[in-house]
């Protein structure tokens, strides 16, 4: 038998509408905008549009850099009103556990990952659901795979909302400010995790990943574990076990491109039996306490491992307190690999 659509009541509120449009362009822009944005460019070559071209290309060479020192925010895009219907589509909600005194940098990992890392995007670029008025005077930097800013284009959209290159040049600078106010989110698990995001699943890649415990020594910035509760259940995947063929190609993709292709799938526009739309599943992201760290310049290999034994300790601690408020089973636990 094929499979049977469930098509989606012509009598929906105005409301649900325009969230599931606002939810469309965030997809399309994760998957398609730069794409497009390349094809403007190439088009522009075409064209023999000489002179923009030049301008563009003038334009690149002088602010290459900047995704690496700090981007370039801008409020009003972080305040489009398509935000708002884009947190409320599933909803998404920040969750503060305690204080975070903006005298000093921080550097939140967050897990996991999940397949677009909606909960990362909806709490820290944008400005709808309330982190200003949860952490007062800090500021926050999410931090992405570099080649994103190499899209002509593509790269002044990216940084507008907030995005910065995830390169250990970029995270440096960011916790550099003196008196503090900086927050460095970084997505610990990367593109690797991704592939395992299917729903229920509790995998966390983190075991070899201590890169931003050695900068949090260099920068002396406090580190906080943040879990993003029902972040893998928007999206089914393609079973892709450990061993898989599936599996092998994607993690030699991986490798050679330096992003990973999770085969996703879930809802679509007008029927809710298959597409590239995520399923409306709440996202409560959950910010933990912090975990003071001295500023070291040279720390050895046995400080490095005692913090990042106690890091992992606060973020299994983070997960037990809340999960089953947020549904997860009381035997079930975090797997770290």
């Amino acid at each position: 038998m094929g499979m049977k659509l469930e098509f989606a009541p012509i009598n929906i509120p105005l409301a649900r509408r325009l969230q599931t449009t606002a939810v469309f362009q965030w997809v399309f822009s994760f998957l398609l905008l730069a794409q497009c944005c390349i094809g403007i460019f190439l088009s522009l070559v075409l064209a023999r549009l000489w002179l923009i071209l030049a301008l563009y290309v003038l334009w690149l060479y002088l602010d290459w850099e900047t995704p690496q020192a700090g981007g370039r925010r801008w409020e009003w895009v972080r305040n489009w009103t398509v935000w708002k219907y884009f947190k409320d589509y599933f909803p998404i909600r920040l969750v503060k556990t305690c204080d975070l005194d903006p005298q000093h940098n921080y550097i939140m990992g967050f897990h996991p990952h999940g397949v677009l890392v909606a909960g990362a995007f909806g709490n820290f670029c944008t400005n709808y659901t309330g982190f200003k008025e949860l952490f007062p005077g800090l500021t926050p930097y999410l931090h992405i795979l570099p080649f994103w800013f190499r899209c002509p284009f593509f790269r002044e959209y990216a940084m507008s909302v907030g995005l910065v290159s995830a390169t250990k040049k970029s995270v440096n600078h960011v916790l550099s400010k003196e008196n503090g106010g900086n927050i460095s989110i970084i997505v610990i698990g990367g593109a690797e995790e991704s592939l395992d995001a299917h729903p229920g699943s509790l995998i966390l890649h983190i075991l070899k990943r201590k890169g931003f415990i050695k900068v949090a020594f260099k920068q002396g910035a406090h580190l906080v574990p943040v879990f993003s509760f029902g972040e893998n259940e928007l999206f089914q995947q393609v079973p892709n076990p450990k061993g898989s063929f599936l599996r092998c190609v994607q993690e030699r993709l991986q490798k050679i491109m330096g992003f990973a292709m999770p085969l996703f799938h879930a809802r679509g526009i007008f029927q809710y039996s298959f597409g590239l739309m995520p399923y409306r599943m709440p996202i409560h992201t959950v910010v933990g306490r912090p975990i003071p760290v001295k500023q070291t310049l040279h720390p050895t290999q046995e400080e490095i491992e005692s913090l990042h034994q106690q890091y992992l300790s606060a973020l299994r601690d983070l997960f037990e307190e809340h999960k089953e408020r947020y549904g997860i089973p009381e035997h079930e636990s975090l797997i770290f690999t």
